[in-house]
């Protein structure tokens, strides 16, 4: 890991991981990376990604001649995190020369032993989040590779250039470029998380349909101006798109009566990562995310999403099953936000 990561002091302080043992370490779930009361889903996958870095510079630092980074993570969300402490553990499934499997699983304590007992011992303590997470050095991808002629269909909105390729210098200095505008993310003092990033998307009525949300963004964390995407940033942006979810607030409000309100929680249940292409040790400024749901049905919801560089070439792909359920629910209290 870099000693100067590119994402910046603040995220870094943000995923911190600790050794306890070889198997078990420690980690903090800070609040300004919550949605509500809870911490935002692909922020706790960014510390399940450095749990696995940590894990094998600690416990197996001469199985490979350089780090090994995730390719693959399939996590379940099994209950609802908490902002504070978190145990992280890890179980050896597979190691291989090529690529090693690892099981991991964040533990903090149970909801109502914490509210009883702040200084509950370790055998109150339940499984939050788990999963299976694949990693690979990079000398050790090697292999067939083909062009497949898959590009974005339909074709995102248009920029300023010749091309119909987004300015994304224009967009930093002005704010638009074409049909792309920076973005105000609603309901900030709800989803926090959201703070995090800078977006920019399309006007209304310029994105290629109503169930599919886009946007250009840059890493913001704590309005760090010099952060730029890492690969541990990527996985959070992979379960961030607030475009995607202000459609379904509005048509929440629209049946409610209650618009300038924060609607809904979407808690992630499953997500699922490939990541294509590792970013280079200086970070990406931008990256390019286009977000599919196929059908919203009895309070679950899918999402597909796509994320793109700068070139137009695929970084990471991810599939989820979340759930729209009431914010009152995340904050424990139905209070109006």
């Amino acid at each position: 890991m870099s000693a100067s990561p590119a994402h910046g002091p603040a995220f870094e302080a943000a995923i911190q991981v600790t050794p306890i043992s070889s198997h078990r370490y420690s980690a903090c779930l800070r609040e300004e990376w919550c949605i509500g009361t809870v911490p935002h889903g692909g922020y706790t996958t960014s510390i399940l990604y450095r749990l696995v870095l940590v894990h094998f510079a600690h416990t197996h630092p001469t199985l490979y001649s350089e780090p090994a980074t995730p390719i693959s993570m399939q996590l379940t969300f099994l209950r609802r995190t908490a902002s504070g402490p978190a145990i992280l553990m890890i179980q050896d499934t597979k190691l291989g020369k090529r690529t090693s499997t690892v099981h991991v699983t964040l533990l903090q304590p149970q909801e109502r032993k914490k509210a009883t007992a702040p200084g509950a011992g370790e055998e109150e303590l339940e499984v939050k989040v788990a999963g299976y997470i694949t990693v690979s050095p990079a000398h050790a991808e090697v292999g067939f590779s083909a062009n497949t002629g898959w590009n974005l269909s339909p074709p995102p909105p248009r920029g300023s250039k010749p091309d119909g390729a987004v300015d994304l210098v224009a967009l930093a200095a002005t704010g638009r470029d074409g049909a792309w505008m920076r973005l105000n993310a609603p309901f900030l003092s709800f989803r926090r998380a959201t703070k995090q990033t800078e977006f920019f998307g399309p006007e209304l009525g310029s994105a290629p349909g109503r169930m599919v949300a886009e946007q250009w963004a840059r890493f913001r964390p704590e309005g760090d101006v010099k952060a730029r995407w890492t690969n541990e940033a990527l996985v959070y942006l992979t379960d961030m798109f607030p475009t995607a979810l202000a459609g379904f607030d509005d048509a929440a409000a629209e049946d409610s009566g209650h618009r300038g309100q924060a609607q809904h929680w979407y808690p992630t249940v499953t997500l699922n990562i490939d990541l294509k292409r590792r970013l280079p040790v200086e970070g990406a400024e931008w990256l390019y995310s286009r977000v599919h749901s196929k059908l919203v049905q009895d309070g679950r919801t899918d999402l597909d999403v796509t994320l793109v560089n700068e070139r137009g070439e695929v970084v990471a792909l991810s599939t989820q099953v979340g759930l729209v359920m009431s914010a009152s629910r995340n904050l424990g209290t139905r209070q109006k936000l």
